[in-house]
């Protein structure tokens, strides 16, 4: 998993919804990883080994 699910929970909460449903954090850790993985692509087609914030 590499989102946290309480800190999911809290921003769900404070955005005024109270549940998720089952898979939620499944398909929000597949979005997380989809976006980690374009940022390392658009790092290395611009010749760099760091991936900054810009890259998002």
């Amino acid at each position: 998993m590499i989102t946290v699910r309480t800190q999911v929970k809290d921003i769900l909460k404070e955005a005024g919804v109270d549940n998720m449903s089952a898979d939620f954090m499944d398909v929000v850790d597949q979005k997380t990883k989809e976006l980690i993985l374009a940022a390392v692509k658009r790092a290395k087609d611009n010749g760099r080994r760091t991936v900054m914030s810009r890259d998002l």
